[in-house]
């Protein structure tokens, strides 16, 4: 049995432009990475970036243009939604808005069942109820709640919810999409806590989409950093806290608030200037020289490809490519 849970492979999706023939968001542009089983993926990056779109492409609510997409050894990349519906089981969701990721119609009980009636998994009500209830349980809810509607709940417990909603197929993947930047900072821990406990308790392999790169230090076991499309840092997550490669991580790096007032002024003269480049109408050469403090000439021409620089570390940099 392979060690691999998730391996991607070129991934492009892109988006046309309404109304403008012949232009796309080039949302993913041929990335590549690996998930180990048990494993933390960490996916970080501004907003528009890519990572969501990543996400959805992974789970195949969105249809890859190009790429392969590998699940625990099945390329599920070509298969159709029918086809598809055995490996659902495999992989799950949590989203990032808890407030609108759950059917305001539907009961808690309903909710957390879905995926149970989805698969024909379960003969009986009884059945049905008993590992609703035990995933409630399993998330700090009870029974109690299993009648109530999703308006009822706090934002910390409708993200429970939605846990509970994802593992109670005891999938062996869960793409968690910025679960937390919607919850108050003291619910965020709580919510942290509880999926590194079921990592450990199940053995689930994780890719963590987020924003807050101490949050990513935390959970994660390797890191990618992504802009504008593409990976262009890849690495073990001690490894890129302690030595950043690519100016764009440096500058991600350098953005996290310290009350260390020298230490800030340091991080500020490390800091990127200027805003997101369009996805649509890409910088030539490498994407990042429009901000780049170390540009020169060949970064404005040639992209560079990612690249081993030391074991297990990776960067699309021109300033690590030998020439």
């Amino acid at each position: 049995m392979s060690d691999i849970m998730l391996e991607v492979k070129n991934l492009k999706k892109y988006f046309p432009v309404r109304g403008s023939k012949g232009r796309f968001v080039h949302a993913v542009d041929d990335i590549s990475f690996t998930i180990e089983k048990g494993k933390t993926l960490g996916l970080v990056g501004e907003s528009g970036c890519g990572k969501s779109s990543c996400a959805r492409s992974v789970i195949r609510i969105y249809d890859p243009d190009s790429g392969t997409i590998a699940l625990d050894g099945i390329d599920i990349t070509k298969m159709s939604q029918k086809e598809l519906l055995p490996y659902r089981k495999k992989v799950q969701m949590i989203f990032q808005d808890p407030y609108s990721s759950l059917n305001a119609r539907m009961t808690v009980r309903d909710i957390i069942a879905e995926p149970l009636v989805a698969h024909n998994i379960c003969k009986t009500k009884e059945e049905k109820n008993e590992l609703v209830f035990e995933m409630l349980y399993a998330v700090g809810l009870s029974t109690e709640h299993a009648n109530r509607y999703a308006h009822e709940f706090s934002g910390g417990q409708r993200q429970r919810i939605g846990i509970a909603r994802a593992l109670i197929l005891k999938p062996g993947l869960i793409i968690c999409d910025e679960p937390i930047s919607a919850l108050d900072v003291s619910i965020q821990a709580q919510i942290v806590n509880m999926l590194t406990e079921f990592q450990r308790q199940l053995g689930l392999s994780y890719l963590f989409i987020a924003h807050d790169l101490s949050m990513v230090r935390y959970v994660s076991d390797d890191v990618g950093v992504m802009y504008l499309g593409r990976i262009v840092e890849l690495c073990e997550s001690e490894e890129i806290y302690k030595n950043p490669l690519h100016p764009y991580t440096v500058g991600l790096l350098a953005s996290i608030p310290v009350p260390d007032p020298i230490l800030r002024k340091s991080q500020e003269e490390s800091s990127m200037k200027g805003d997101l480049p369009s996805p649509i109408d890409l910088p030539s050469g490498c994407r990042f020289h429009t901000r780049c403090p170390h540009v020169i000439d060949i970064c404005k021409e040639v992209e560079p490809s990612l690249v081993e620089v030391s074991p297990g570390h990776q960067v699309s940099c021109h300033l690590y490519h030998k020439y």
